[in-house]
């Protein structure tokens, strides 16, 4: 596929049907207008690359637009759409479930929509869980609680199995809401689905509460986590000047990125270290992290440090290489080693008060905020209206501010990281007052 292609979201087929939205094609009518399938929005707004288009004669890389369209490929009324909810949790899974089911009812006048419980396994009939009706009424107020109301689970199943049960089910549609290897596993059922000939339309929402899934804006979940962590770090703050030569460690989930340790540390500027898997640092020598931790307490006799799950395990020697069931690397635990490795270098130096605080779980199950919740619901829109059109094995994501249609496959080539020379991390440090490098 050449690079200009490389945004084009799959069809189904020609849309048939016309949409039951009764919106307009006018503009100045003062009511939205359906969008075209031409609706194209330019993925890199830099000049640089304006100028590289322009004087090469070139198109720009494109993204589809999202939003509802005119002619849409399934019988609303006749269609069967499910939903599967997979990995760990994060805030708004349950405005996603509920904003696609009220969707689907309301918008297309959809009859059947079926819950798929526990992740992936819900799709294995051997686990033996029962899949349930959705409806408008069950799951009217399932957005003011925190966890996935469908529950979840982590790894795979068998595709050809899973791609059995939903033609079993005359599943239409199947909206999977999840981070990495939920989009990776649903891009798979899409495939076995195009193999068999098939007329399913998957869609992925992405979640992850680490906010690491490429390319997009950022994935729902991620403003409530370091939301709810802010008063965490406000009080560790008070912990820690409430003694002398207080140290307040806090861990916050980021297995791989650093985004919501390095926001929450922003959001509340009260944090001095904020330690991320993208960094590399050393412990010991004259500008490693004790020495200057030490050079911190002499000045102003407290400090709070703020560490990702993921950093420092380049720290770890000879450490065995352990997954979950989604793959990911069970990393060992770098804040009980900084409390450990703090209390041995200040050992007969000068008398530390050490308070190591843990809220990941916390963090991760509380139920969305108002930034949260209008994100979650929009997402669910969209990827309904996707649906709807036939397009298959997308995402319905938010790109330099705009709904855009992605292939799955293209969000999940890398993890999205921290630049360390950019404007977000300098502001970190900014705030925070850490070096460039420590050791």
């Amino acid at each position: 596929m050449s690079d200009i292609n490389k945004f084009d979201i799959e069809s189904l087929g020609a849309s048939k049907y016309k949409s039951p939205l009764q919106l307009s094609t006018v503009k100045g009518d003062r009511i939205f207008n359906f969008v075209s399938e031409s609706d194209r929005l330019v993925f890199d707004l830099s000049m640089e690359y304006y100028n590289q288009c322009l004087n090469g004669g070139e198109s720009p890389v494109c993204m589809e637009k999202a939003g509802p369209r005119q002619d849409i490929f399934f019988d609303s009324k006749n269609a069967t759409a499910a939903i599967v909810t997979c990995g760990g949790l994060c805030p708004g899974i349950n405005n996603v479930i509920r904003g696609l089911v009220m969707a689907l009812h309301y918008f297309y006048g959809v009859k059947k929509i079926i819950g798929i419980p526990y992740g992936y396994e819900g799709l294995n009939p051997d686990k033996g869980h029962e899949l349930v009706e959705l409806t408008p009424d069950k799951v009217k107020d399932i957005h003011q609680f925190g966890g996935t109301f469908l529950g979840s689970s982590r790894g795979g199943q068998d595709v050809s199995v899973m791609v059995d049960t939903l033609e079993n089910h005359k599943v239409d549609m199947l909206f999977a809401i999840g981070g990495d290897g939920t989009l990776k596993g649903v891009n798979a059922i899409g495939g076995e689905i195009s193999k068999r000939n098939g007329k399913i339309s998957v869609v992925g929402i992405p979640k992850t509460i680490d906010n690491d899934i490429d390319l997009i804006d950022e994935s729902f979940g991620f403003q409530t986590a370091f939301d709810v962590a802010s008063p965490i770090l406000r009080d560790a703050h008070n912990e820690a000047t409430g003694a002398y030569n207080g140290i307040s460690i806090i861990k916050l989930m980021g297995r791989d990125s650093g985004f919501i340790a390095a926001s929450a540390a922003l959001a509340m500027p009260v944090v001095n270290f904020v330690l991320i898997p993208e960094m590399d640092f050393a412990l010991d020598g004259k500008d490693g992290f004790l020495k200057v931790l030490e050079n911190r307490l002499h000045q102003k006799k407290h400090a709070v440090i703020v560490v990702a799950e993921g950093a420092g395990q380049q720290l770890f020697k000879e450490k065995e290489i352990v997954t979950d069931a989604s793959g990911n690397v069970q990393h060992e635990d770098i804040g009980v080693y900084l409390k450990e490795k703090i209390s041995e270098y200040f050992k007969g130096k000068s008398p530390v008060t050490i308070k190591y605080i843990d809220p990941s779980y916390i963090v991760r199950c509380a139920p969305a905020n108002s930034s949260d919740s209008v994100y979650c619901s929009r997402l669910a829109y969209h990827a309904v209206h996707g649906a709807m059109a036939g397009k298959t094995k997308f995402v319905a994501s938010r790109v330099n501010n705009r709904y855009v249609y992605i292939p799955i496959d293209q969000v999940t080539k890398k993890r999205k990281k921290i630049d360390l020379e950019g404007e977000f991390w300098f502001s970190v440090l900014q705030s925070t007052g850490q070096p460039f490098f420590l050791g």
